[in-house]
């Protein structure tokens, strides 16, 4: 494809005029279209755009002074071409500067009279052509030139793409370039190229290269990355931009047409209304600007609940007079801090006509340098005044004294209307007055310069009159009178009865609250008793129809930190607006997961990932603190948070929002671990740290040992990784370093990356931090404990990252189990190579106790150290989990049936009466009531439930095991570890009729002899009967010793007597089965 540009323009670049003979051309055939082409007239010479024989052709040539004809007026088109003729085009076709006062050759007539010498010295200063004979400088301008040597020009000049087989006559050094212009067609393929040019031939050429350097555009801006530009020729071409283009800006685009050629045009995208933030700035320590690049829509730019300012309360936001900007108005209760950058988030806020919908992010410094000034005095009537001023100021000042009228001090009331206003109520004359206030000062404690400023005073006998009255929420209405308002008695909305249950006066606004929505539509809200300063009183009705709020609430920041002694992890989220407490409070809306995507397997979340712990709603509604505990890792989460309502009538709804929560970046800092290695002492740190300024972990003075530096020297120190400085300790010995007891290297003032100080704890950890050096055979060591999660898996952390691992270094021995031995087989580390988690071919016993022996080779940390470890304690973390149902029993009663399930689980548990609470029993479709759930050091759970008789189906059983995570009203005998939940069903069972006949028994007939005697009951009893059974036969008077044993099945007694019995009278007992049927039995029945 050819690479054409057009149109020309001054100075050319290379050529070869002829075989091998290369001369230089400064630029190529371009010219950049500026806008302003693209909306030019296409040229007015007659039939310039429709010539069509080569005599048409040259008369628009000549029109633009490109061609000459001869002195008969005639263009002689079919001469063959000079050098001068040929030069003279070049000239003009190229846009070069012609050339006078300068005479390069020596040919005869060559002169400053001669036509051709300001074309000729053009093209060769440009270094297009040049003498043929360069010795003798002779240029022969009468000299004739080839077709091939036009064409080669013509190609180099044009930059033409030269074809890799042309098929032409051509001499061999120019076969490329005459087949680029011949497939071009600025020449005829039958040409002899050989021979001399003829004017002709040179008009066709020149005039086709005139016409693409004419072509004109117009274009249009479909959308900022989409442009479509329509040639003077009909052609449409439609661009895709790479970049979008920015409103208001000029910005330079390319595109080719069909034929190839190429253009460059300078686009505009006008807008008016806005697309963007431009900037946010606080020349005060209370109001905000926020300038955006047009026009806005006034409601949603007006809307305080389409701004957050980071960490502050918004009181209000009033659109300028342009509608470019707005002015935020923090709350009374929030400030500014000055000379310290903070963001403002832009929510939501539709440009004028709506066609853009602006969210963007803008940080800045408030900047408040100057004093507050008397802005206005207005007269209130006879009776009070109203001083504005510049910015808003402190309430605490505002006092009488600082108020003088005339010169003179003033008994008055002093009425603070924030955020910039005073009222001071006090008698005045009618006429002129100067008032000069002093003593008033910002936010930033800057004082007003005393100055005198006139006012008037008049009567005033008119009421206040309504200006104007909005609503954003059913719930309220603020009403804009024409002057201040002092008081107001009462309103009502539609009917009296709907009374506002709040009013709040300031300066000349009055905002009503009710306690009841108001209509959707036009409203008529009645308020009395309107009065101004000079107790001028009116009632008033107003119509005001609501404009809802239905704006979704939006994540505007998030946070997370370490806070406590405990060292739990806290996010903060940030919302754009107050939202739902419920919605805001309610654990299920967040779920935190982990880097690689999955739910966090972490003890602060469910195994949905939702928090433990109940997130807290601040008194604003915009900010939730979310406690997820000490456990999370040293690593990146996701946070997920949906289905939030704000708190409008309407109770929009948040959309799905994920944040990244960076742990990394939140831990406390510390030193991870520290090592000697000769007399060089290493220290690794649980952050990237800073290598320059203040902070820098380079400096030797923060490192010491009893206060005593390790070094002096800076070259001792130095960075062997981003969290790890190696210390050359000049003023200790090795024997020093290895003492009994094993020194403790203190780091002082460090900084992180970040530019934040390293502490020890968000309480009382101050700038130290402290870690023992340990030898090199004991740089990596265990870190936290070392836990069985499973039956095959088992995770060890170290105070450092390991760079390789072998799994089979890592023997777990169970002490519990005759010291059975189990070697890992597999192997996987955390993101930070802190933690590894084993895997076990051989399943570990549920009821594991033992230890993990670490013997390494091949398992080194990232600075080659080997790791070592002898011997360390493992915690049994193996959570009971289900394992099968035992016989499951239904037995039928007069309305209900009473199933008894026994669930086995892997280990023996402990239930706490509570535990019935986490279980949910369904026979077939029907709820049941789980009224029991027991187990004493048991891998059996008895779970009994009570269903209408009606109720059929298989038996599903569920336990919520994230509940019993919080409450552990399940866990294993030995370790506490939680039950897990589980989700099971099992086949129908068929209920047998209810049990309702007490045991019996057949009575031993006379005294007992010596030997055994069995009595036979005809049912098992229970615990207590047999209890009872033992105590009457072996406690009666004359028992003579006798003992008694049940057996297992609890229906057979065996008594032992060694002596006959003497009882004196039957022995008898009351005993009950298992489901408490009861009755006396004779059990010695004597004669």
């Amino acid at each position: 494809m050819s690479n054409t540009s057009y149109p020309f323009k001054e100075n050319s670049n290379v050529m070869n005029v002829q075989g091998g003979e290369k001369k230089v051309m400064k630029k190529i055939l371009t010219v950049a279209l500026s806008t302003a082409m693209a909306f030019s007239m296409f040229a007015s010479v007659a039939f310039g755009d429709t010539a069509v024989t080569p005599q048409q052709k040259f008369d628009a040539l000549a029109a633009k002074g490109i061609f000459n004809g001869y002195p008969d007026q005639q263009a002689h088109l079919e001469k063959e071409m000079t050098r001068a003729e040929f030069a003279k085009v070049i000239t003009k076709l190229l846009g070069l500067k012609e050339v006078t006062g300068t005479l390069s050759y020596k040919d005869k007539g060559y002169d400053a009279k001669n036509w051709a010498v300001p074309y000729i010295e053009a093209v060769t200063a440009a270094g297009i052509m040049q003498g043929q004979d360069n010795v003798k400088k002779i240029f022969n301008y009468n000299g004739k030139v080839t077709i091939q040597e036009m064409a080669t020009v013509l190609t180099r000049a044009l930059k033409l793409e030269i074809p890799a087989n042309p098929n032409n006559n051509a001499a061999d050094w120019a076969k490329g370039y005459v087949q680029a212009a011949i497939d071009k067609g600025l020449i005829s393929k039958d040409a002899n190229f050989k021979a001399n040019a003829s004017r002709s031939q040179l008009v066709e050429a020149a005039y086709a290269i005139d016409q693409a350097a004419n072509i004109t555009f117009t274009y249009k801006v479909v959308d900022p990355s989409n442009v479509e530009f329509t040639l003077s020729t009909g052609e449409v071409v439609k661009v895709k931009l790479d970049k979008p283009l920015e409103a208001n800006k000029e910005t330079e685009v390319k595109f080719k047409d069909a034929a190839g050629n190429e253009y460059t045009a300078k686009v505009t995208w006008a807008v008016t209304s806005a697309t963007k933030v431009d900037s946010a700035s606080a020349a005060n320590l209370k109001q905000v600007v926020v300038t955006f690049d047009g026009t806005l829509d006034p409601a949603s730019a007006g809307n305080k609940n389409n701004y957050v300012v980071d960490g502050k309360t918004i009181d209000s936001v009033t659109v300028g007079a342009d509608k470019k900007s707005v002015t935020i108005l923090l709350a009374e209760g929030s400030t500014l801090t000055n000379q310290k950058q903070t963001f403002v988030q832009v929510n939501n806020v539709k440009s004028e006509g709506a066609a853009k919908t602006i969210t963007q992010k803008v940080e800045f410094t408030a900047l408040d340098v100057t004093v507050p000034e008397v802005q206005s005095v207005t007269a209130l009537g006879t009776k009070a005044f109203k001083v504005k001023f510049s910015e808003p100021v402190q309430p605490t000042d505002l006092i009488s004294s600082n108020f003088r009228v005339d010169d003179k001090t003033i008994a008055a009331n002093v009425k603070y209307a924030y955020p910039d206003t005073v009222i001071v109520t006090t008698n005045l004359s009618e006429g002129q007055h100067t008032l000069r206030v002093s003593g008033v000062k910002d936010y930033s404690n800057l004082a007003v310069v005393p100055v005198a400023k006139d006012f008037t005073v008049t009567q005033d006998t008119t009421a206040p009159k309504v200006v104007s009255t909005s609503s954003y929420d059913l719930k309220e209405v603020t009403v804009e009178f024409d002057e201040t308002v002092k008081s107001v008695s009462s309103a009502y909305a539609n009917v009296s009865s709907i009374k506002a249950d709040s009013i709040t006066i300031n300066d000349n606004k009055v905002t009503l609250h009710f306690p009841q929505a108001l209509s959707y539509s036009e409203n008529t809200v009645h308020i009395a008793g309107v009065k101004d300063y000079s107790d001028n009183s009116g009632d008033v009705d107003v119509t005001v129809t609501p404009s809802l709020d239905v704006t979704r609430p939006t994540v505007v920041a998030t946070a997370v930190s370490q806070e406590n002694a405990n060292g739990d992890y806290v996010a903060e989220v940030q919302f754009s607006k107050a939202v739902n407490k419920d919605d805001a409070q309610d654990r299920s809306k967040y779920v935190l997961k982990d880097s690689a995507g999955n739910v966090a397997k972490v003890s602060g979340v469910n195994s949905n990932g939702n928090p433990i712990r109940q997130p807290q709603l601040s008194t604003d509604g915009k900010k939730v603190t979310i406690n997820f505990g000490p456990g999370l890792a040293n690593d990146d989460y996701t946070l997920t948070i949906s289905g939030i309502r704000d708190t409008s009538y309407v109770g929009n709804v948040l959309l799905p929002y994920t944040a990244t929560l960076s742990v990394k970046d939140a831990v406390f800092g510390q030193i991870n671990r520290a090592w000697s290695q000769g007399q060089y002492v290493y220290v690794q740190f649980n952050k990237t740290l800073s290598t320059s300024g203040a902070g820098n972990a380079a400096d030797p003075a923060k490192y010491t040992i009893d206060n005593k530096p390790l070094t002096y020297n800076a070259s001792d120190v130095e960075f062997v990784s981003t969290d790890t400085v190696r210390v050359f300790a000049r003023n200790f010995s090795v024997a020093e370093l290895t003492a009994t007891p094993l020194p403790v290297i203190t780091a002082s003032y460090i900084q992180d990356a970040n530019g934040n100080y390293l502490r020890s704890s968000a309480v009382n950890g101050g700038y130290n931090l402290f870690a023992t050096i340990n030898g090199i055979n004991k740089a990596v060591q265990v870190e936290g404990t070392v836990k069985a999660n499973s039956i095959n898996e088992v995770s060890v952390s170290f105070n450092g990252p390991l760079n390789s691992v072998d799994a089979s270094e890592f023997v777990l021995t169970d002490t519990a189990n005759a010291n059975a031995k189990y070697t890992a087989t597999d192997y996987s580390l955390s993101a930070d190579n802190k933690t590894v988690t084993l895997k076990f071919g051989d399943k570990i016993p549920t009821n594991f106790a033992g230890t993990l022996a670490i013997n390494g080779s091949v398992t080194r940390d990232s600075f080659g150290n080997v790791v070592n470890v002898p011997t360390v304690a493992v915690a049994n973390k193996i959570k009971p989990e289900f394992s099968k149902f035992d016989t499951i029993t239904a037995v039928k009663g007069a309305t209900e049936t009473t199933y008894t399930i026994p669930v086995v689980v892997t280990k023996n548990v402990d239930a706490a009466s509570v535990a019935n609470n986490l279980f949910t029993v369904k026979i077939g479709t029907s709820d049941t009531e789980v009224i029991s759930a027991t187990a004493a050091n048991s891998n059996t759970i008895i779970v009994k439930a009570t269903v209408e008789n009606s109720a059929t189906g298989e038996v599903y059983v569920k336990f919520n095991g994230d509940a019993n995570a919080d409450s552990k009203a399940v866990v294993d005998h030995v370790d506490q570890n939680a039950l897990a939940g589980f989700e099971k069903y099992s086949p129908a069972v068929t209920a047998t009729p209810a049990d309702t006949t007490a045991p019996t028994v057949t009575a031993h007939s006379g005294q007992l002899p010596v030997g055994t005697t069995t009595l036979t009951f005809s049912e098992p009893l229970d615990a207590t009967s047999k209890d009872a059974v033992k105590t009457a036969i072996e406690g009666a008077a004359g028992a003579q010793g006798a003992t008694v044993a049940f057996d297992t099945t609890g229906k057979v007694a065996t008594i032992t007597a060694t002596a006959v019995s003497t009882y004196a009278a039957d022995v008898t007992a009351v005993v009950s089965d298992a489901v408490g049927n009861s009755a006396t039995v004779t059990l010695i029945d004597l004669p």
